[in-house]
């Protein structure tokens, strides 16, 4: 098998200190790692999330690759939440913007949703069965 699992996601921001207080508000914790350019402003912060410890990085716009889109976007990757309606709600207080409302996907369980952040990427939150079923098996 080739891809083994989530390793890290890349998000972008033209300020990366403001959004990575952004998401430490959102996450309840700080960056467990911070790398300043050569200007001193930060340019990276990433922070270790959840039960596998993945990994959100946030990079300063400026090293964007040259063809990349820069508006909002392309693949959604969703984060298993253990209540999808209160952290719809709390994402949006903190100024996040909807993108797809709360969408059950059939009848299995599995509900999605996904807002823009105030720093113009796609977070995708969802309650999945799946992620679950995984977690309880490796415990």
């Amino acid at each position: 098998m080739s891809l083994r699992g989530l390793s890290t996601i890349n998000f972008w921001a033209d300020d990366v200190e403001e959004a990575a207080a952004w998401y430490a508000e959102f996450l309840g914790l700080e960056p467990y790692f911070r790398r300043s350019g050569p200007d001193g402003r930060l340019a990276y912060a990433e922070f270790r999330i959840g039960d596998y410890q993945d990994e959100l990085g946030i990079i300063d716009s400026r090293y964007r690759p040259p063809a990349s889109a820069t508006e909002p976007g392309g693949a959604v990757m969703h984060w298993h939440v253990d209540d999808l309606s209160a952290t719809v709600e709390r994402l949006l207080s903190l100024g996040a913007v909807e993108y797809q409302p709360v969408t059950p996907r059939g009848d299995a369980g599995f509900v999605t949703a996904s807002v823009v952040d105030p720093f113009g990427n796609i977070l995708g939150v969802m309650t999945n069965p799946h992620y679950l079923a995984i977690l309880a098996d490796s415990h």
